[in-house]
C-alpha cells in the first residue's frame, strides 16, 4: 500500500509538469484552432455515450445504463453546443470603455466521482481545453476503468487534431495520496472537485483556487395551485433518473395540504409506493449506517433493490418509495441525501410552512445546491426563491434536469456551484468562464486633473513667488498637459525639452502660458504635423478656432480622437 501511495504521488507530480509544458502551448493556440479540438473530442464523445454509460454501470453498479448515455450526450452535445461560440482567445469583450482579454489559468485539477464519472469526465475535459487550459483527471478508484476510457477517446480525437498530447491525461494509480499531490502541486492552477464533502473541504484547503460543489439533499414543494398530474411526473422523472446519482435529483416531497390527497394517489399511478410506518421503519434503517451518514449501498440502486435490503416487498411495477416522514435531522434517516430513487414526504399549510420546511431540509444538508417548486403562480414561485437558500430554484420542471440546464436556461454544466451557503467560492453552473482570468483594459472616463490656471502670489518682499501646493500643481500641469514654463519674453511655443520647476524660495522669473499645438502659429497658418496631441489640445484648438495638423505617425489618445473626430478639428499633412 506504501508503494502504492509513493506511485501515485510520483505520477502525480509527472503528470502535472508533463501538462504544463503542453499548456504553455496550448495557450498560444487561436480560437479557431481551440474550437476544432473540441469540437472532434465532443464528437468523439457523443459517438461512443452508449458504451462508456454501459462501462461506467457495469463498473460501479450505479444507476442505469441508457441514463448514464443520456448524461453522457447531454456533456458532449448540449454542453458544447451552449459553449461553441464563446469567445476564450484574446478580446473577448470590448466596448469604448473598457477592453476585456481573456487568459487561460494553466493546469485544471479535475476530481472525477463514482456516481457520474463519465459525463463529469467529458464536460471538465471540454470547459478546460475550450478556455486553453490543460488538464489532469483523478478518477474515483470504484470508476477508474470508465473515467480513463473517456479520457483516452476524447485525448485521441484532440491530438488528430492538434492538441498537444500531454494535455490531458487520467492518472492511472488513484488513490487520496495521489489526489492530494495533485491539488497541492506548485503548477497546478485551479481544482474542479467534484465529490463528497470531505473531498470539496480538501480542495479548498489546498491553497488553490478551486470549483467544489456540495451535496444536494433537494426539497420540492407542490403548491396548491400546481398542475398535480405533471408535477409527479416531473419529481419521479427527476429522482428516477439515472436511479437518483445527480445531486440535484429530488430528495424530499413538500406538499399543500390543499392537494395533499391528489398527490398521493398521482404518485401511486404513477409507480410511486407509499410505505407503511413499519415499513418506512426498516428502509431506513439501512439508508444510512450507524454513523447516520448514508449508506453507500443504497447508492444508484433501483427502488426494489433497495426494498429487498430492508426484506420490505413492493410491486414489480415499482419506480420510487415514498415515506411519510415526521422530521428533519438525524434521528429521520428519510431526510437526509439519498441518492436513490426514494422519496420523504412531508405535508404542510401554505406557502409560509413550505418554505420554512424546504430552508429546514437544505440545511440539514443540501445547503446552497438546489430546490424545486411546482405552481401556477409566478409570484409564489419568486416569494418562495427568495426564501431558499440556494443557488437554483427550479420552478415546474424536474429539478435534475432543470438545474443542470437541460430542461431550463441555466449554463448546461455537470458541476453546480453552491455559493457561500454551501462552502463554495461560486453560486454558479460552472463553464469554461471559470477557468479564465479577464484582464481589463481600462480607459479613462471621469477625469481626475482637469486645466487649471497658474496663480502668482505676491510674498511681502515684493517678490514673486509660489507655495509648495502650487509647484505640486504646475508639476502635474507639466506632467499631464505638456506644459513647459518659458520666458516671458520668448514666443508661447512649447518647448520639447523638460524645464526644472524652481525651488521654492527662489524667485519665479518666468510665467506659465496658455498650451497652443505646435502645428499652429500665432496667426493660425498651417505648420508641422504634431507628434502627440491630448484631449487638452484638442480643447484648446476648439476654443481658438484652430486646427491640428497631423499626420500616420501621430499619436492620438482615444478621447482626443473621439473628440476632435466630432469637432473636425484635425488637418491630415
Amino acid at each position: 500500500m506504501r508503494d502504492k501511495d509513493l506511485a501515485a504521488q510520483q505520477e502525480a507530480r509527472d503528470s502535472v509538469e508533463a501538462a504544463h509544458s503542453a499548456f504553455l502551448l496550448l495557450s498560444g493556440f487561436d480560437q479557431a484552432k481551440i474550437d476544432s479540438i473540441c469540437e472532434a473530442m465532443a464528437n468523439a464523445a457523443l459517438a461512443d455515450s452508449a458504451r462508456l454509460g454501459q462501462l461506467a454501470h457495469e463498473e460501479t453498479g450505479y444507476g442505469k445504463p441508457e441514463d448514464k448515455r443520456e448524461k453522457n450526450r447531454f456533456a458532449a452535445e448540449d454542453v458544447w453546443n451552449h459553449f461553441r461560440s464563446m469567445r476564450t482567445v484574446g478580446v473577448v469583450k470590448e466596448n469604448e470603455s473598457i477592453v476585456e482579454i481573456a487568459s487561460p489559468r494553466g493546469v485544471v485539477a479535475a476530481i472525477i466521482p463514482s456516481t457520474n464519472p463519465t459525463s463529469t469526465a467529458i464536460f471538465k475535459v471540454i470547459i478546460s481545453i475550450k478556455s486553453r487550459n490543460a488538464i489532469v483527471l483523478s478518477p474515483h478508484p470504484s470508476a477508474a476503468k470508465c473515467i480513463a476510457e473517456t479520457t483516452r477517446i476524447m485525448r485521441d480525437a484532440g491530438i488528430a487534431n492538434g492538441l498537444p498530447a500531454e494535455a490531458i491525461h487520467c492518472l492511472q494509480t488513484s488513490s487520496i495520496e495521489g489526489t492530494e499531490t495533485l491539488m497541492k502541486h506548485k503548477k497546478t492552477a485551479v481544482i474542479l472537485a467534484t465529490g463528497g464533502i470531505g473531498l470539496v473541504r480538501a480542495a479548498y484547503s489546498s491553497g488553490k483556487p478551486a470549483f467544489g460543489v456540495g451535496p444536494g439533499n433537494v426539497p420540492v414543494y407542490i403548491e396548491s395551485s400546481a398542475d398535480v398530474q405533471k408535477a409527479v411526473a416531473d419529481i419521479l422523472t427527476g429522482t428516477c433518473f439515472d436511479n437518483g446519482t445527480i445531486c440535484a435529483s429530488e430528495q424530499s416531497v413538500v406538499v399543500d395540504s390543499a392537494v395533499a390527497a391528489q398527490v398521493r394517489e398521482q404518485f401511486r399511478r404513477q409507480g410511486g409506493h407509499f410505505l407503511n410506518p413499519k415499513e418506512s421503519e426498516l428502509v431506513g434503517e439501512i439508508l444510512v449506517t450507524p454513523q447516520r451518514t448514508l449508506n453507500p449501498a443504497i447508492v444508484g440502486r433501483s427502488a426494489q433493490h433497495i426494498a429487498s435490503l430492508a426484506g420490505v416487498s413492493v410491486p414489480d411495477s415499482t419506480r420510487c418509495l415514498l415515506a411519510d416522514c415526521a422530521g428533519v435531522g438525524r434521528d429521520f434517516p428519510w431526510s437526509i441525501e439519498k441518492l436513490s430513487p426514494t422519496l420523504a414526504f412531508f405535508v404542510v399549510d401554505g406557502v409560509e410552512q413550505a418554505a420554512a420546511k424546504c430552508d429546514e431540509i437544505l440545511h440539514f444538508g443540501g445547503m446552497g445546491h438546489t430546490a424545486g417548486m411546482h405552481t401556477r403562480d409566478r409570484q409564489k414561485a419568486i416569494e418562495y426563491g427568495k426564501k431558499m437558500p440556494a443557488s437554483r430554484i427550479v420552478i415546474n420542471s424536474p429539478t435534475t434536469h432543470g438545474a443542470i440546464g437541460l430542461s431550463t436556461d441555466l449554463a448546461p454544466s455537470m458541476t453546480l456551484g453552491c455559493g457561500s451557503w454551501g462552502g463554495n467560492v461560486t453560486s454558479d453552473n460552472v463553464s469554461p468562464i471559470h477557468l479564465m482570468d479577464i484582464k481589463r483594459v481600462a480607459f479613462e472616463t471621469k477625469p481626475v486633473n482637469r486645466p487649471f490656471a497658474a496663480q502668482v502670489v505676491s510674498s511681502s518682499t515684493g517678490r514673486r513667488t509660489v507655495s509648495r501646493d502650487q509647484v505640486a500643481a504646475l508639476v502635474d500641469k507639466f506632467l499631464s498637459t505638456k506644459v513647459t514654463e518659458i520666458p516671458k519674453s520668448e514666443p508661447a511655443i512649447p518647448s520639447e525639452r523638460p524645464v526644472a520647476v524652481p525651488p521654492i524660495d527662489s524667485p519665479v522669473k518666468t510665467v506659465i502660458h496658455e498650451f497652443k499645438p505646435q502645428s499652429l502659429t500665432e496667426d493660425g497658418d498651417k505648420a508641422d504635423p504634431v507628434d502627440f496631441v491630448s484631449e487638452t489640445d484638442v480643447r484648446a484648438a476648439i476654443e481658438k478656432g484652430h486646427k491640428i495638423y497631423i499626420n500616420s505617425k501621430t499619436i492620438l489618445t482615444p478621447s482626443a480622437r473621439d473628440l476632435g473626430e466630432e469637432k473636425d478639428v484635425f488637418a491630415r499633412v
